[in-house]
C-alpha cells in the first residue's frame, strides 16, 4: 500500500513538474516572440526617412545634451590658452573631450537636417526639402564654421597652443535656444532665469580672469602691485591658486566690491578701464533682470490672491471698526497661508478656451457631478459649467446666505463645514460638510415654487469653508444651449419641491399662458396678412406708374415728331393752295375718316388700360376694404372722365362736318379744308386731344410722300409740254 502510494505520490509530482516545464517553455516562447517582433520592428525604422519633430521629447533631451559641449569650449579653450600649466598637466583628457565634442557637433548637423519644420500648420517630413532648406540658411554656414578642422593647425604651432579652435564657441545661438526651451518648460522660471543670469556673469569672469593672467605674464608676474604675485613663491605657484586669485580679482572689478590695486602702467589702466565699463553693464544686467523678477513674482501673487494693500487703505480712509478689518486681514491670511486661489479665471484667461474646459473638467468635474440635479446630465453640459464655477472663501461664524434672500446663485462645499441655523444664529438644524450643495432651486426659475425662488434657510460657515458658486445667469446661457437639458432639470426641481411640498398646481395658469400664445400668434398671421395684401397694392401701382410713364413718352416723342413734320410743311402751304383745292373734296373726307379711326384707336387704347387697371385692382380686393374702396372710387372716376373725352370727340367731329356743309361752293370749301388741314396738322389737335398712336403718323407720311410723288408728276408734265 505504501508502495502504490510513494508511486502515486511520485506520478503526480512528476506530472506537476511536467506541466510547469511546459509553462517555462511557453513563457520563454512567449518571451522570444517579443524580442523578435521588438527586433522586427527595430528593423522596420527607416532611417534614411526619420525625421525629427521639434516640439517631441526627443528634440528638447537633444538641446540639453548639447548645452554641454558648447559650455565646455566657451570654458576651456581660453582656459588652457592662459594658464599653460593646466594645458600641460592635462592635455591627453583635453584632447579627449575636444574631439568627442567635435563628434556630437557633427551629430548635431545631421539633428538638424532631420529636423522638421511646420507649413501651414502641418509638420515638414520630406527629407530633400529639409535638408535643402537647411543647406541654404545661415545656420548651416555657421555650424560648418564651427566644426572646421583647424586643428590642423596644430602642426605649425604647436599641440599647446589651443586657441586654434576658438572657432567651436561658434555654436552659441544652438545653446541660446537650448535655454530658453528649458525656461518654457520648467516649472520654476523665475529661478531659471537667476540660474540663467548667474551662468553667463561667471563666463563672463571667467574669460576676464584669463585675460588678467595673461596680462600679468606679459608684464611679468610681481612687477607690481597690480599684476599677479612672482609664481616663484610657492603660495602663488600652485594652478588652483592662480585661477582662484584671478578670479577673485576679477570678481572685484565687476562687483566694485573691495578695494583693488592702482593701476602702474598704460596696459593696466587700459585693463581697467574696460573693465569698468563692463561692470557697469554687468550690474546694471543684473539689477534689471533682478528686478523683472521680484516683479513677475509680485504680478503672480497679485492674480492669485487679492492686492491687500489697497483694501487696507481703502479701510483706513474710510475708518471701518476694527473688528470688521480684523476679519478682512484673517481671511487674506488664510488666502496666503493655505494657498486659496480665488481668481482661476483670469490666470486661465490666455489660454484656448479648449484647455481651459480641460483644465476646469479635471479639477471641478468631479465636485460639479455629486449635484443630484446634474447627475445623468451630458457631458458637454457639464464642460460647460465647471467654467462658469467661481471659487469663494468664508470665514468663521460668515453667512454664506439668509432665509428670504433672494437667490441668485447655488453653492457645491468644496471643503469645510456650514451649518443650518435657526433665525437666532444658535439652534442648529443640520451640518453641511464636503460635497453637499444647496440653492440649487432657486437658481432654476420653476413656475409653482411657494418660495418664489427666495432662501428658505440660513447657511453658516462653522470655520474657513471653500465653496463654487454657479450663477443664475451663467446657468440660463449654457441651458439655452441644451434645451433638452433644461428640461431635465426643471423636472427634477419639480420633484424635487414636490417632496418638499413646496410645488403649487399651475395647470391652469399654463392653460392660459397656452391660450395667450395662441393669441398672439393668430394676431401676427393677420398683420403678416395685412402687410402682404398692402405690398402686392403696392407693387401694383408700381407697375401702372410704370406703363403710364411709357405712355406719356410716347406720347411727347410723337408731338416732337410731329412738329418736325409741320415745319416745313406750313411753309408750302400757302404755295401749294391751288394745287390743294384740286385735289377735291373725297380726298379731304378720306383725311377726316383717317382722323376718326386715329380717335377711336386712342380711345380703345384708353379702356383697354383702365381694363388692365381694373384687373390689378382685383388683386388687391383680398386686402383691407379701405384700399378697395378707394380703388374702386377712382375707376369709376377714371370711366367717367373716358366718357367725357368720347363725348367732346364726337362733338369735335360733327362741328367738323357742319362747317362743311355751311359752305356753299366749292373754292369756299375747299379754302375752309385748307383752313382746317394746318390747324389738323401743326399739333393743335394732339393738344386737344392729349393722345396720339403712331398709326395716325404712318397714315400721315404716306400722305405726304404721295403728295411729292404727284407734284413731281405735275412738274414733269409741264416741262414735257414746254419741249
Amino acid at each position: 500500500m505504501d508502495k502504490i502510494d510513494g508511486v502515486s505520490i511520485n506520478r503526480w509530482q512528476r506530472l506537476f513538474r511536467w506541466r510547469q516545464m511546459q509553462k517555462v517553455n511557453e513563457d520563454k516562447r512567449e518571451e522570444g516572440k517579443d524580442d523578435s517582433t521588438l527586433q522586427e520592428v527595430k528593423l522596420k525604422v527607416n532611417w534614411k526617412e526619420w525625421v525629427v519633430d521639434p516640439s517631441e521629447q526627443f528634440y528638447y533631451i537633444w538641446l540639453r545634451v548639447m548645452i554641454f559641449p558648447i559650455f565646455y569650449n566657451w570654458v576651456i579653450i581660453i582656459c588652457r590658452t592662459c594658464f599653460r600649466s593646466i594645458d600641460v598637466n592635462y592635455l591627453a583628457v583635453w584632447l579627449t573631450l575636444d574631439y568627442l565634442c567635435d563628434l556630437m557637433y557633427v551629430a548635431d548637423m545631421i539633428v538638424r537636417v532631420c529636423t522638421g519644420y511646420l507649413e501651414q500648420g502641418i509638420l515638414v517630413k520630406d527629407r530633400a526639402q529639409l535638408k535643402k532648406r537647411y543647406l541654404r540658411s545661415s545656420r548651416f554656414l555657421w555650424d560648418l564654421a564651427a566644426v572646421l578642422p583647424t586643428d590642423l593647425l596644430y602642426i605649425v604651432f604647436g599641440i599647446h597652443t589651443p586657441m586654434v579652435r576658438i572657432n567651436r564657441i561658434l555654436r552659441t545661438p544652438r545653446l541660446s535656444e537650448a535655454l530658453d526651451r528649458m525656461e518654457t518648460r520648467t516649472s520654476y522660471p523665475n529661478t531659471f532665469r537667476i540660474s540663467k543670469l548667474m551662468l553667463y556673469i561667471f563666463v563672463l569672469i571667467h574669460w576676464n580672469a584669463c585675460f588678467y593672467f595673461a596680462l600679468s605674464s606679459y608684464i611679468g608676474f610681481g612687477a607690481d602691485r597690480w599684476v599677479y604675485p612672482n609664481i616663484t613663491n610657492p603660495v602663488f605657484a600652485s594652478m588652483r591658486r592662480q585661477y582662484f586669485y584671478c578670479f577673485w580679482f576679477s570678481a572685484q572689478i565687476f562687483t566694485t566690491v573691495g578695494d583693488t590695486p592702482l593701476p602702474d602702467r598704460e596696459e593696466e589702466y587700459l585693463f581697467m578701464i574696460a573693465d569698468l565699463l563692463i561692470a557697469v553693464l554687468v550690474f546694471a544686467s543684473i539689477v534689471g533682470n533682478v528686478g523683472n523678477v521680484i516683479t513677475s513674482l509680485r504680478d503672480r501673487d497679485n492674480v492669485f490672491f487679492p492686492n491687500h494693500e489697497l483694501v487696507k487703505a481703502y479701510l483706513r480712509s474710510h475708518h471701518i471698526s476694527k473688528e470688521l478689518r480684523k476679519r478682512v486681514s484673517d481671511w487674506y491670511q488664510h488666502l496666503h497661508i493655505n494657498k486659496k486661489i480665488t481668481r482661476e479665471n483670469e490666470i486661465l484667461q490666455q489660454l484656448p478656451v479648449q484647455l481651459q474646459t480641460e483644465i476646469a473638467v479635471s479639477v471641478h468635474l468631479s465636485t460639479l457631478s455629486k449635484v443630484t440635479i446634474f447627475q445623468n446630465c451630458e457631458t458637454s453640459l457639464l464642460e460647460e459649467l465647471v467654467l462658469k464655477l467661481t471659487p469663494q472663501v468664508y470665514s468663521p461664524g460668515e453667512y454664506v446666505c439668509k432665509k428670504g434672500d433672494v437667490g441668485h446663485e447655488m453653492y457645491i462645499i468644496k471643503e469645510g463645514k456650514l451649518a443650518v441655523v435657526a433665525d437666532d444664529g444658535v439652534t442648529q438644524f443640520d451640518v453641511l460638510s464636503e460635497g453637499n450643495f444647496f440653492g440649487e432651486i432657486s437658481i432654476l426659475n420653476i413656475k409653482g415654487n411657494k418660495s418664489g425662488n427666495r432662501r428658505t434657510a440660513n447657511i453658516r460657515s462653522i470655520g474657513h469653508s471653500d465653496l463654487f458658486s454657479l450663477s443664475k445667469e451663467d446657468l440660463t446661457d449654457v441651458l439655452s444651449e441644451f434645451p433638452a437639458a433644461k428640461r431635465h432639470l426643471e423636472e427634477k426641481g419639480r420633484q424635487i419641491l414636490t417632496k418638499m411640498g413646496m410645488l403649487e398646481d399651475t395647470g391652469e395658469g399654463e392653460a392660459g399662458e397656452a391660450e395667450k400664445v395662441e393669441t398672439k400668434l393668430t394676431r401676427l398671421e393677420s398683420n403678416l396678412d395685412a402687410l402682404q395684401t398692402k405690398l402686392a397694392r403696392l407693387m401694383v401701382e408700381l407697375e401702372s406708374s410704370n406703363s403710364k410713364m411709357l405712355t406719356r413718352v410716347e406720347q411727347l416723342e410723337v408731338e416732337v415728331q410731329a412738329l418736325e413734320n409741320q415745319l416745313p410743311e406750313n411753309e408750302g402751304v400757302e404755295g401749294e393752295g391751288e394745287d390743294e383745292r384740286g385735289e377735291g373734296v373725297g380726298q379731304e373726307v378720306e383725311w377726316e375718316r383717317e382722323e376718326a379711326e386715329g380717335e377711336e384707336e386712342t380711345v380703345d387704347v384708353k379702356v383697354k388700360e383702365q381694363e388692365h387697371v381694373e384687373d390689378s385692382d382685383d388683386v388687391t380686393k383680398e386686402g383691407d376694404g379701405e384700399s378697395t374702396k378707394s380703388m374702386r372710387e377712382e375707376t369709376e372716376k377714371k370711366h367717367q372722365d373716358l366718357e367725357r373725352m368720347v363725348e367732346g370727340n364726337g362733338c369735335w367731329e360733327k362741328g367738323l362736318d357742319g362747317g362743311e356743309k355751311k359752305t356753299g361752293d366749292d373754292g369756299e370749301k375747299s379754302q375752309e379744308k385748307g383752313n382746317i388741314r394746318p390747324g389738323k396738322w401743326n399739333g393743335n389737335v394732339l393738344e386737344k386731344e392729349g393722345e396720339k398712336k403712331w398709326t395716325r403718323e404712318e397714315k400721315k407720311s404716306d400722305h405726304n410722300e404721295k403728295k411729292e410723288k404727284d407734284k413731281e408728276n405735275l412738274d414733269n408734265k409741264g416741262e414735257g409740254g414746254e419741249g
